[in-house]
């Protein structure tokens, strides 16, 4: 067990009143103590109104539609993170924390939630799953993304990815896990090989502007130095979206 670090909660400048509704969920797998989480040493009172936890023995989740550990998604966990893949896999329990809460202007709800899975690991978890950042770790890997002085960034709750596109050297870049701020994630479609790094770079600035409270309208325009043309973005997709599960603002680079 290590020494706690209190987690901290952040103001959002840009937030206004909205009817936007924050999703979080979570898989902590382990063989917990009979005991309350400790939570409170990471600056959490425990999980906020709206977000739930339940215990189960694993062996009656692995046939569930929604196993994370089984299928396409199990795959990808086991090729990219093993030992937290083995250690989940064996754990003879599972604690599922999900739920939706209102949007609102810090990000109090997301240090209790996180506190309550630091003080998780304490009592016997050994691994958690963040199924919208597509992301597994061990219990030290985990310690080590979110337990940090002053605060992990806001990045490490996200997921920014880069897959190819149909047309040769052309690439899509595209956000995972902005629900965790009831906010659109973002895609960017055509980026040409040579201005991967400028667009990766202008998706880590919209993420962190959303976490911070702000919201796009559709058609909106955002001025990137380099460009020939300014970016419109679109708003498009739902939660039932194949790749997003959540609703997203697409920018369509320059040809």
């Amino acid at each position: 067990m290590t020494s706690p670090i209190p987690l901290t909660a952040w103001e959002r400048p840009y937030w206004q009143p909205n009817d936007e509704e924050i999703v979080l969920q979570f898989y902590v797998f382990g063989e917990f103590e009979a005991v309350r989480v400790p939570s409170q040493p990471y600056g959490s009172p425990g999980l906020p109104a709206g977000i739930t936890s339940t215990n189960h023995y694993h062996h009656a989740l692995r046939s569930w539609d929604g196993y994370p550990l089984k299928g396409s998604l199990g795959k990808l966990f086991k090729d990219e993170s093993p030992e937290a893949y083995q250690r989940a896999v064996d754990a003879p329990q599972v604690l599922v924390v999900r739920g939706t809460i209102k949007d609102t202007a810090d990000t109090g709800y997301l240090r209790d939630v996180m506190g309550v899975l630091a003080g998780l690991l304490d009592i016997g978890g050994v691994a958690i799953l963040d199924p919208q950042i597509l992301t597994l770790l061990d219990a030290d890997g985990w310690r080590r993304r979110y337990l940090v002085r002053e605060g992990a960034p806001i990045r490490s709750h996200l997921l920014i990815l880069r897959d190819g596109e149909s047309e040769l050297g052309r690439n899509w870049i595209h956000t995972r896990g902005m629900r965790k701020f009831g906010r659109p994630d973002f895609s960017l479609r055509g980026v040409p090989d040579d201005q991967v790094n400028l667009a990766g770079s202008l998706c880590e600035r919209l993420v962190e502007l959303e976490a911070l409270g702000g919201r796009f309208q559709d058609g909106q325009q955002v001025e990137i130095p380099g460009l020939p043309d300014d970016l419109t973005g679109r708003l498009g997709g739902s939660l039932e979206h194949p790749d997003f599960h959540n609703t997203f603002v697409e920018f369509r680079w320059p040809a």
